[in-house]
């Protein structure tokens, strides 16, 4: 079990970190609001697992929250991205990678007939719109309830320093219900220049929703009526579960998408594709970056996308996330414990139900980061290539005995209110 005290180098690190940066760590990787035994400092990584600045090792459920695919310091990977690096990886111009990645993004991808690259998820999406507007010649981008598309003014979640003008030109509808996304369309009327999904809907701290058939196919019906653009936000799933994108199940493709997470391996990188219709419109906008042309990422992201592609990478995630996800819920249910696993098996999240649901969260999660498994209370957790049946049948020991602490504190709880 890890030991928490005042006199670790994590807790000298978060009181020296609260002096030089806003709220100590900003953005979605401060821990203060997870359970007490969630370390804020890291220092190595390998395969399935971190270990924390105090030498405490975990089974990783987050993967970077995301990027990491197929596992830590992935040989072939990190050799393709260092060989590149030693030659230099920032000049005046980009490297050759950039064409090689583009030409193999639109090989894999059914609808992209040409790639743009940036670093941030934020950075994809935010061009997507940018050049559906272009494209258009319309505004009005349609966003459903509660979703999370970045971290920039039109769609941060948090709306500090946010004006209405920045919020500008959006409609909302429910996620996965046709008519709610017929009123949306609708109400944008001759303005409407674009829908932009999420293949799996999560709004933080509520079940996640994969997209139906129906509704997949009922928005890129709208939006051929309509002469709008339908663009799916892959930044979260893309190259996880299906690198011809997480739609082509459906046969529904979109004219535009975002990437990035999993595309290169935990490297700084993100990606649109797009179709051949609106490769004058991406040419017309104007986003950049002087990081963005990073010769070194991009090689991580060619030998991240051959290996999924040749390799059975989506198939072990898929296979462990499937063990891990039945395994959790059996054990809710032997348990007595009201409890729901949702998601994808590749993404799965667990949340507990009842009035008391949020803090039977998070001492389940406080036992599992005290026992050595690193997941989250509220945020759906993420399998890579590199968890084996062993990591999962070791995490799954360690959560049958988070369930069973559970049921004691409720014991617990239920003995002290009958007093």
């Amino acid at each position: 079990m890890t030991k928490r005290n005042e006199n670790t180098t994590d807790a000298s690190l978060r009181s020296r970190a609260e002096k030089v940066l806003p709220g100590g760590v900003y953005g979605h990787m401060n821990m203060k609001k997870l359970p007490s035994g969630y370390p804020q400092f890291m220092e190595t990584g390998d395969g399935a697992r971190i270990t924390d600045v105090d030498g405490n090792e975990y089974i990783d459920f987050m993967c970077g929250w995301g990027p990491i695919v197929l596992g830590r310091q992935f040989e072939k990977v990190d050799e393709s991205a260092r060989a590149v690096f030693a030659k230099g990886d920032i000049f005046n111009g980009p490297g050759v990678e950039m064409v090689e990645l583009a030409e193999l993004m639109c090989e894999t991808i059914p609808h992209a007939d040409w790639a743009l690259f940036g670093k941030n998820g934020t950075d994809a999406t935010t061009a997507c719109v940018t050049t559906a507007r272009a494209a258009t010649g319309r505004n009005t981008i349609l966003i459903a309830v509660d979703a999370y598309h970045g971290a920039i003014p039109w769609c941060t979640p948090r709306l500090s320093g946010v004006t209405p003008e920045d919020r500008a030109h959006q409609v909302r509808f429910v996620f996965n219900d046709v008519e709610s996304l017929k009123a949306a369309v609708a109400e944008a009327g001759d303005d409407f220049a674009a829908i932009i999904i999420a293949p799996v809907h999560q709004p933080l701290g509520l079940t996640q929703e994969y997209a139906t058939a129906e509704f997949a196919q009922a928005a890129r019906q709208l939006c051929d009526d309509n002469g709008a653009l339908l663009i799916l936000d892959e930044v979260r799933v893309g190259f996880r579960i299906d690198l011809k994108g997480s739609w082509d199940q459906f046969g529904v493709q979109p004219d535009l998408a975002a990437w990035s997470k999993a595309i290169a391996n935990g490297y700084p990188l993100s990606a649109v594709t797009g179709t051949e219709r609106l490769r004058e419109s991406a040419t017309s906008i104007y986003v950049t970056g002087s990081f963005w042309y990073s010769a070194s990422s991009m090689a991580a992201a060619i030998a991240t996308i051959t290996q999924l592609r040749d390799t059975d990478a989506l198939e072990q995630m898929r296979r462990v996330g499937t063990l891990l996800c039945a395994g959790l819920s059996a054990q809710a249910a032997k348990h007595g414990i009201d409890a729901q696993v949702s998601g994808p098996v590749q993404m799965p999240l667990l949340l507990f139900g009842g009035p008391g649901g949020v803090k039977l969260g998070e001492l389940f999660a406080q036992f599992c980061i005290d026992n050595g498994v690193y997941l989250h209370p509220t945020h759906n957790w993420f399998v890579s290539a590199a968890h084996s049946e062993s990591d999962i049948e070791k995490s799954l020991t360690v959560t049958d005995a988070a369930f069973a602490s559970l049921n004691a504190a409720i014991e617990r709880q239920d003995a002290m209110a009958a007093v």
